[in-house]
């Protein structure tokens, strides 16, 4: 994992949470000079996470005037700038509009990937509720009928609740933040796939139905 420029560490300290926007004065003192009136500022993006987040922010921030090129580093959720000119382009803006909340990437902040522990806390919720529901549902396989099946698929229903809330949660915020700005990413699928899975088989239960 590489770090920021040398004696870039003074204009970070300016940034005090990832919710304040830098401004250009920040960006250009945040910036490396790589010669030939080429700079690079690095930019730490929490929200990136699939591939077509990466092609939504390179295809963005390509298109700004004075800006050479601009890659993402997915396992880092970081994007790197390369720019020209005396004026900042305004990718700080661009991101912004697309959704992607960004600031200047500070190695001993954004090394502590708070997004791994969320995501490691919801694969624990949904573990757990996946295999207490898994449980219930041998009893169903092996010839629950009437009332007492219908016992399990409403318990198997109550359990699945907070892992859709929780684990399911990071799906529906990532698709609900990129149809408000117009566009789709993995999770609005994923996201739409679920809400009907667990609607029919709420569907069934209410309904008697045998599998659920």
């Amino acid at each position: 994992m590489s770090c920021c420029a040398p004696g870039a560490e003074m204009a970070l300290d300016l940034v005090n949470t990832a919710s304040v926007l830098p401004s250009s004065q920040e960006i250009r003192l945040a910036s490396r000079s790589l010669g030939d009136d080429l700079r690079q500022t690095d930019l730490s993006v929490p929200a990136v996470h699939c591939a077509a987040c990466i092609q939504a922010i390179e295809t963005a921030l390509g298109k700004l005037d004075q800006v050479e090129s601009a890659r993402v580093n997915l396992s880092t959720k970081r994007v790197v700038v390369r720019w020209r000119g005396s004026q900042v382009p305004p990718f700080v803006a661009a991101l912004g509009r697309l959704g992607y909340e960004a600031h200047l990437f500070d190695p001993e902040v954004d090394n502590k990937d708070k997004t791994l522990s969320e995501l490691i806390r919801a694969v624990a919720v949904a573990g757990f509720a996946a295999g207490n529901i898994m449980l219930l549902s041998v009893s169903v396989w092996s010839g629950a009928e009437g009332a007492t099946r219908d016992l399990f698929h409403w318990v198997s229903a109550l359990i699945a609740i907070p892992a859709l809330a929780f684990a399911g949660g990071i799906f529906f915020r990532s698709a609900w933040n990129a149809l408000r700005h117009g566009r789709m990413n993995m999770d609005v699928p994923i996201a739409v796939g679920v809400s009907l899975a667990y609607a029919m088989s709420l569907y069934e239960t209410i309904n008697h139905g045998d599998h659920a």
